[in-house]
């Protein structure tokens, strides 16, 4: 069933009561009973002490927690210059409804700033609400993306194919372009609850890179927000990021095919500004299990290689067949073929005949074999020269986008 809203009426009648506010924050949740009143609870603080003249909002959007996630919310002591709404979205089940909803109240009450942060985050500070909010209210920023210290084996997505991508294709250099973390203008907000994407895969998983996407197609005002330290609910990707590879690469091929007229003439990137100082403080190491990571890729080369063939090169595949070979301490992939991989299956994505999801999930293997590589290439250096290497590997992709121009305009289709 689709809805022309993602508010329940209740929702709508206290939004259209409370007239008009400054500032709304969005948390979109679902089950995070354990994380959920510190993220509310220091929002409502730094709202409190930088903002204590402005009318402010914290709507906190669920998709039908099981926990006690909206319970713990709820019994939270009372902000009284704060309106605190406590909700369950309509929609399809995902963080896309949850963020349509809070993009329709700061529609509602005429925002002049609205704000989203995950619900599982712990290292959030009451400074993080000015860093974000300052440039939307006083610089006339629409899309302020998270600038975060993160551990050199956080965010694997975002390091090896995310940001590579999204600043080659469209030439703004977001670090964390799915970060979870932003603050909008209300004009880029109307711009969003207008695209008709609603009932889409873009409703249940793939909002964040949708949104930043967006954002720089329309060509809105981007800067990123240094907020230090980012600690939150971390997974091995060795264990958990094979279904959030699938999620977010279908959504980029699916941006990429929409948007392919934009991309195609964006020749190179241009840096975005950091506003705010830099945080001193660490981030901490956790341990990744490249074993798993090899296993598995070595396990989909087995199963699927005879399909890569027909998406990859001759050459690039090579590549490939070495790595099969290769004994763990001696994995690396090199990053040249990786950003060749990626175009293929980029070129590929348009022209795939079957389902395209079952495409991406067949290449998820050569993404854990990316992963084993970059983490013997950094095992020894620190998070600042593990960066260097991601930024190393950024310029490569850059450098070769006549690849990706060249293999996309291949017509041939590919089952």
């Amino acid at each position: 069933m689709q809805f022309s809203t993602a508010l329940r009426s209740p929702v709508r009648r206290q939004l259209e009561r409370l007239g008009e506010a400054d500032i709304l924050i969005g948390i979109p949740c679902f089950n995070n009973q354990a994380t959920i009143g510190h993220v509310v609870k220091t929002i409502e603080q730094g709202l409190h002490v930088h903002y204590k003249n402005l009318r402010c909002v914290v709507l906190v959007s669920d998709g039908g927690s099981v926990d006690d996630t909206r319970e713990e919310a709820e019994i939270l002591e009372s902000s009284p210059w704060i309106e605190r709404i406590i909700m369950i979205y309509r929609g399809l089940p995902g963080k896309g409804s949850a963020v349509r909803a809070v993009f329709e109240a700061a529609n509602i009450l005429d925002v002049k700033a609205c704000l989203m942060f995950d619900s599982d985050l712990r290292s959030i500070t009451p400074e993080w609400i000015a860093r974000l909010v300052d440039p939307v209210l006083n610089d006339s920023f629409d899309f302020i993306a998270p600038y975060y210290k993160r551990y050199k084996y956080d965010g694997t997505i975002t390091n090896n194919i995310v940001y590579n991508l999204t600043r080659t294709l469209y030439g703004y250099r977001v670090r964390q372009p799915i970060g979870g973390d932003f603050a909008f203008s209300l004009p880029l907000v109307k711009k969003f609850i207008g695209e008709d994407v609603w009932f889409t895969d873009v409703a249940r998983f793939g909002i964040d890179i949708w949104l930043t996407i967006t954002a720089m197609v329309n060509k809105a005002k981007i800067g990123q927000a240094n907020l230090g330290v980012k600690i939150h609910d971390v997974k091995d990707p060795a264990e958990a990021l094979g279904p959030m590879f699938r999620q977010v690469v279908m959504t980029f091929m699916d941006l990429m095919v929409k948007h392919e007229k934009t991309w195609k003439v964006v020749r190179e990137s241009q840096p975005v500004p950091v506003i705010g100082n830099d945080v001193d403080i660490d981030p901490q190491p956790f341990s990744i299990n490249i074993s798993k990571l090899v296993n598995d890729f070595k396990t989909g080369f087995t199963n699927y290689s005879e399909i890569w063939k027909k998406i990859i090169l001759p050459d690039n595949f090579e590549v490939i067949e070495k790595l099969y070979k290769t004994v763990e301490e001696d994995f690396l992939f090199p990053t040249e073929v990786w950003a060749k991989m990626l175009y293929d299956l980029a070129a590929a994505y348009p022209k795939w005949t079957g389902n395209r999801s079952i495409l991406v999930s067949l290449m998820t293997p050569l993404y854990f074999a990316r992963i084993a590589s970059f983490v013997n290439r950094t095992k020894d250096m620190s998070n600042e020269e593990a960066e260097a290497v991601v930024e190393e590997q950024a310029e490569v992709f850059e450098k070769m986008k006549d690849y990706l121009i060249q293999r996309w305009e291949d017509k041939a289709e590919i089952c």
